[in-house]
């Protein structure tokens, strides 16, 4: 699944009203007056704030294990969900992704 694919289905997951902008290649939230244009900016692969408030929106738990370089973000939901993520030096991108990935798993098991 491509990065694209999984911030918009982490997106409907959270309930979030941000599309795909090809001009910022990154999700963006829409104006409110229904132009062409969009306001703000959302990547939770980039963005610590967007990929905690996700976190948050989805009650997810968020385990670091710095011995085995690992990132695990799971639900408690009656789908279980469990992204984990290997990393080298930088466990915050790690964390994020994982945050994302369990994210994009609650939104493509939505009906």
């Amino acid at each position: 699944m491509t990065d694209r694919e999984l911030l918009e289905l982490a997106a409907k997951a959270g309930g979030l009203p941000h599309q795909w902008c090809d001009a910022w290649n990154t999700m963006a939230k829409p104006r409110p007056d229904g132009g062409f244009f969009f306001d703000k900016v959302w990547n939770p692969f980039t963005n610590d704030g967007d990929a905690l408030r996700l976190a948050v929106e989805l009650g997810l738990l968020v385990d670091v294990w710095l011995q085995q370089k690992v990132c695990i973000a799971s639900n408690q939901g009656e789908e279980l969900v469990d992204a984990r993520e290997q990393f080298g030096n930088d466990p915050y991108a790690a964390t994020r992704r994982a945050i994302v990935r369990a994210a994009a798993e609650i939104g493509r098991n939505m009906v």
